[in-house]
């Protein structure tokens, strides 16, 4: 048939679709086959027994829609239905044959692929209702040739393959993919993978008798709050590790080879075998994720570990997860960190140890924020100026809050408000913020610490080489740029191409890559588009303050509500601006994704670190924008009574309350960090994912198809997994920590309790993340690093900025800088008494400007001077309303603190970071000793092999063959039988 293509040594081999239909092989070398079941009791295995050929299992259809498998036949849903091979990843996708109605799940025109110039082909004759090819069915025919030769070559690279029969008019195939031993012990090699050598696990010792007796006693107490799990037991055993090679089987306790390997590793090496594997008939695209993005395949993802709510008393290692650390009923326990490093890949379990450590950190942070926030409700009757503001002998009689329509007031009306500032404007707070500057270092450099133990247990050292090589992986899209580029290259004459590249200096590989000039209106756009979001983050602020100026001054021309108008404008204003960041969070993180896929950058890598850095940027600012304006520029541009800054005609420039900003500012971060943890973090997290859940089961429901009613009372793994949400990445989990870390950090003065908020919304945070990676995502795949990455660096900075904003936020916003300056400057009895005196200046009232006097005064009292919070000389003086000395020296002051502060907290800093080391002692020892171990271990493993290799050997055999006859001895063969338990896998499993 025209679609046979002879198979040719060295090149792309592809099955052809007719036996595809009868299950039929392609040749291979030294496999044995697998036969699709005839008409047999069902549940016996579908492999002949001793068999072999030089050709191998290709693609096997069990699923023959005249034949149904039954399902009380599978003793295990993770393996192939000959109950053997197990199941290490899966591909799905959707088809439609010839002439079937287009349901809502099969693809349209949308994603077209490029013709290579077969989609003119004739259809095969003969089959039932073939008609012919249509523009959809062109396309659907040219997407099956592409996945035939895909998988073929994976057959090529040694994988074995089981697909669906495509026995519907459309629906959903998966094909399965096992990694026999071979296959896996070559792609360990290559990978470098550790593995547990023979040697016994040995202790890592702690540095003294005190710290040991000191680590058993914790251990004791802790004991309750350790998850029941294996891999958590003891977290001072480590098994001796050394790289995979076959050359060196002797190393290792290999008992069972099916098990060898956890699941983890067995689906990272055959990902890895699918992102270099080419298809040629795809304009030579390389990868599975290159044919996900043209729609060839829907999805690919490795297989959960069976059902996490299955009933009996059979465990694995997700269920395991659910029941110890996925729940809610378990926040109080530690996180198995080890068994989610071993399920879910180092990378996710790396996330899950920082967010731990910093949910940990919390503690103390929440305890002292605690203590403050009780030291100003405990000091509150004994603050002097609040007493002086509230009493109403003193009868302060302040000018006007607006034009005509406001009236005198007497200060003591803004009592209440004195009184709370006090609650986080004290003393104490000065200490706190030194403290948390402090507490963030402390913070970073233990994470530096943990990671340091992490990486020696789970062999993350040497890691440079893997990165290396994920950064030779480009991406479908750089991959499509630079073919569009080609094209477009080839088309010109070959006196152009000379002519520009003489001109430019271009060397000829630059055809094959993209330069900064491709790359040039990416740039400019990412420019402009950062900057014009920037802009209308600063417009919408800006709104929101036109907003509270102009209903204000609404509300002020009604008796009813000029009581209350600082409350009401204040509250509805900090609402309007959560709701905007809320939306705008949204819109941003769209935004940076698409500005980073128009740069196009080449690696999966530089793509995260580039949308990260754009997507935060955008973010900080649109969170971080209305508190900065409260904290440090609201009050500073009024003016004064008689010369007032004007926004708009008759309204003007809003001001702090009587007792200051700093209230304001703590209003506005309370809410918008307590309202973006409760909606945005756990609504949406919750809500949304349950809502979607919803939609697919619907549209499932509703889908025009055939349905198997045997196959849904008894669905696959993979049937299960693919109904799960796809993971997209760890970006949105860490951001939001990060943002909530700017809240801890960077305007604490202000707010002591935002340590304690954030330790609750943590508590959550931690099962939530850990209840949708086990429950509602596809396994991700299992991805090694050796750290966080720029997400430290981004952390790194926000501590250092924090200690700078900070400090103006002491010497600026709140009052204790000017109580200082006059207690020790101007104070006659070294005390606060006369100090809310000393900081109002006089106004005499006939200088008003004429009409914005107020209309109808109904104060109480004769009024010709009026009061105004301002160090400016009075009326009687030589310059009246001229800034005072006091306005120099409190500024001078403020300023000389901000230098101080700031020195001091990066003084304390540097010397934390110096004193507490990057690397723990015990474990810089124990990489030094695991050396000679791994010395002594093999000069005695070579001297077992020699004394072997030493014994009486038949004279005939050769030396090749005197080494295969050994080769049982040293390498257990055979098939293991299926139950068995994984001999290897995490550091803590005694091989």
């Amino acid at each position: 048939t025209p679609n046979d293509i002879p198979l040719l040594p060295g090149s792309p081999r592809r099955l052809s679709p007719r036996a595809v239909a009868r299950g039929g092989r392609a040749p291979k070398r030294g496999q044995q086959h697998l036969k699709v079941p005839g008409p047999r009791a069902p549940g016996l295995r579908g492999s002949s027994g001793g068999e072999r050929t030089h050709s191998s299992s290709v693609i096997n259809n069990y699923l023959d829609a005249n034949e149904p498998m039954s399902s009380e036949a599978r003793v295990s849903r993770m393996h192939f239905h000959d109950n053997q091979r197990k199941v290490d990843y899966v591909l799905a996708y959707h088809y439609r044959k010839r002439g079937a109605p287009l349901g809502q799940g099969s693809p349209g025109h949308s994603l077209a692929i490029v013709s290579n110039g077969e989609m003119g082909k004739e259809p095969q004759a003969g089959g039932p209702g073939d008609i012919e090819l249509g523009p959809l069915d062109a396309l659907e025919e040219e997407r099956k040739e592409q996945r035939e030769e895909f998988e073929h070559n994976l057959m090529e690279a040694g994988l074995e393959l089981e697909k669906d029969v495509e026995n519907k008019s459309q629906g959903s195939i998966f094909v399965r993919i096992h990694a026999p031993w071979q296959v896996l012990a070559r792609e360990a090699e290559f990978l470098k993978i550790k593995v547990p050598t023979k040697k016994e696990m040995y202790e890592i010792k702690a540095g003294g008798s005190i710290a040991k007796k000191f680590n058993a006693v914790l251990q004791k107490l802790s004991s309750p709050l350790q998850p029941r799990v294996p891999e958590h037991s003891n977290n001072r055993m480590k098994n001796l590790s050394y790289p995979f090679s076959r050359e060196k089987m002797y190393l290792y306790n290999i008992q069972e080879k099916d098990t060898f390997f956890d699941n983890a590793t067995r689906s990272r090496i055959v990902h890895e075998i699918l992102k270099r594997t080419a298809c040629s008939r795809a304009n030579n695209t390389m990868g599975i994720n290159s044919l996900i993005a043209n729609n060839i395949y829907e999805a690919a993802y490795p297989l959960h570990d069976g059902e996490y709510d299955s009933p009996g008393d059979d465990m694995n290692d997700r269920k395991l997860l659910y029941q110890e650390w996925a729940r809610y009923g378990v926040f109080y326990k530690f996180q198995p960190i080890d068994l989610i490093r071993k399920y879910f890949g180092e990378k996710i379990g790396l996330y899950f140890a920082w967010l731990g450590l910093y949910t940990s950190f919390l503690i103390p942070s929440s305890v002292i924020g605690v203590i403050v926030f009780l030291y100003g409700c405990a000091t509150i009757e004994e603050d002097i100026p609040s007493r002086e503001m509230c009493d109403q002998q003193n009868a302060f009689t302040m000018c006007p809050l607006c034009d005509k329509s406001c009236d005198y007031w007497n200060l003591s009306s803004a009592c209440g408000t004195a009184r709370a500032s006090h609650l986080f404007d004290n003393p104490a707070t000065v200490f706190f913020s030194i403290f948390m500057a402090l507490w963030a270092t402390m913070f970073l450099e233990n994470w530096k610490r943990l990671q340091m133990r992490l990486g020696y247990f789970w062999d993350l050292t040497g890691l440079e080489e893997e990165e290396e090589r994920a950064k030779e992986h480009s991406r479908p899209e750089y991959e499509s740029k630079v073919r569009e580029k080609m094209l477009k290259e080839s088309s010109k004459s070959v006196v152009q191409k000379l002519e520009r590249n003489a001109a430019a200096g271009d060397d000829e590989d630059d055809e094959d890559k993209l330069t900064w000039r491709d790359r040039f209106p990416g740039y400019l756009m990412n420019f402009a588009s950062i900057l014009f979001m920037i802009a209308l983050t600063f417009s919408i602020v800006f709104g929101v303050i036109v907003y509270r100026i102009t209903t204000a001054a609404a509300l002020s021309l009604n008796k009813a509500t000029r009581s209350n108008v600082r409350v009401t404008v204040t509250a509805t204003a900090v609402i309007i601006n959560l709701v905007v960041i809320l939306i705008l969070d949204e819109i941003y993180g769209a935004v940076a994704n698409w500005l980073t896929k128009i740069e196009v950058p080449k690696t999966e890598q530089s793509f995260e670190e580039r949308l990260i850095l754009k997507a935060f940027l955008l973010k900080f600012v649109n969170a971080y924008s209305p508190i900065f304006y409260v904290a440090f520029f609201k009050g500073r541009f009024v003016g004064r009574p008689g010369s007032y800054v004007y926004v708009f005609d008759g309204y003007r420039m809003e001001e702090c309350a009587p007792g200051g900003c700093l209230m304001e500012l703590c209003i506005q971060l309370s809410i918008i960090m307590l309202g973006k943890q409760l909606i945005q973090n756990n609504i949406f997290e919750i809500g949304v994912p349950k809502l979607k859940k919803l939609f697919r089961k619907l549209k499932d429901e509703t889908e025009p198809g055939e349905t198997d009613s045997a196959h849904s009372k008894h669905p696959e793994q993979w049937d299960l997994d693919y109904s799960l949400e796809p993971y997209t990445g760890l970006t949105p989990e860490y951001m939001e920590m990060i943002i909530q870390f700017g809240f801890v950090t960077l305007f604490v003065a202000s707010f002591p309790l935002a340590p304690v908020f954030a330790l609750l919304n943590n508590v959550i945070e931690v099962r939530l993340d850990a209840k949708k990676f086990v429950t509602e995502l596809r396994r991700p795949d299992a991805v090694r690093t050796k750290d966080i990455g720029i997400w430290f660096d981004i952390l790194s900075g926000i501590g250092k900025f924090s200690v700078i904003s900070n400090a103006f936020v002491i010497a600026i916003t709140s009052d204790f800088i000017p109580r200082l300056v006059y207690q020790y400057s101007y104070s006659h009895n070294g005390t606060l008494h006369g100090f809310v005196n000393h900081t109002l200046s006089f106004f005499n009232i006939s200088q008003l400007k004429e009409g914005t006097q107020p209309e109808n005064s109904h104060f109480d009292q004769e009024v010709q001077f009026c009061r105004f919070k301002d160090y400016r000389e009075p009326p009687w003086a030589p310059n009246p309303y001229e800034f005072s000395k006091q306005y120099w020296s409190v500024l001078s002051a403020r300023l000389a603190f901000v230098i101080i502060f700031q020195n001091l907290v990066m003084f304390l800093s540097v010397l934390v970071d110096w004193m507490i080391p990057d690397i723990p002692t015990d474990i810089s020892d124990q990489i030094k000793k695991e050396k000679s171990l791994l010395v002594d271990f093999f000069l005695k493993e070579e001297h077992e092999k020699l004394k072997l290799s030493d014994g009486p050997a038949p004279r005939s055999l050769g030396m090749g063959e005197r080494a295969r006859s050994r080769a049982p001895s040293s390498v257990p063969s055979g098939r293991s039988q299926l139950g068995s338990t994984a001999s290897s896998g995490s550091q803590h499993t005694n091989v």
